[in-house]
């Protein structure tokens, strides 16, 4: 739908590469660069940010409902003092987990949209390794490459909720 709108409609991304055609790789500048890489980032990012969106969402609501928040209300507390003092910090926890979960979106994602873009990436030396090549030296490196990145997003993501969460620390 993105390609269709904002490529075709609108003319105001190119359809996909990652340099314009008929530049050479050296000549294309900064901003060429960032122009082609917008749309498939959108694409990309847009799933992800609508679920978190939606969960975030929830969470406030939850801490607003809530019996501190009635009782901080009872004190005097404005609405945004309750926010910044009980509802980013409840509601940042499971973002947070959400976010790093993701990572494992993000590369089946960029596969997809490394073929709908024809843009050079990861997602694309993918899918080449894993059909047509048959490259499998290759298609492990990624695969493993990924795991990796996965272990280390979630390492973050446990790291992180202990620093804003005491309560989760382990001997406490």
């Amino acid at each position: 739908m993105l390609l269709g709108v904002f490529a075709a409609k609108l003319g105001l991304f190119p359809f996909g590469l990652a340099v314009p055609p008929g530049v050479p790789p050296e000549s294309v500048t900064l901003g060429q660069r960032i122009h082609h890489l917008i749309l498939p980032a959108v694409t990309l990012s847009f799933l992800s940010f609508a679920s978190l969106a939606l969960h975030t969402r929830e969470k406030l609501i939850d801490v607003y409902d809530s019996d501190y928040a009635l009782f901080a209300r009872a004190h005097g507390e404005s609405d945004v003092r309750i926010l910044f003092r009980h509802g980013i910090r409840n509601a940042l926890i499971p973002a947070m987990t959400m976010q790093f979960g993701s990572f494992a979106e993000l590369f089946g994602g960029s596969v997809f949209a490394e073929n709908i873009f024809s843009y050079p990436g990861l997602g694309a030396a993918t899918s080449a390794a894993g059909t047509g090549a048959s490259d499998m030296p290759l298609f492990l490196g990624i695969v493993l490459f990924s795991a990796c990145f996965i272990f280390v997003g979630n390492l973050i993501a446990n790291i992180l909720t202990q620093v804003i969460d005491p309560r989760t620390r382990e001997g406490r």
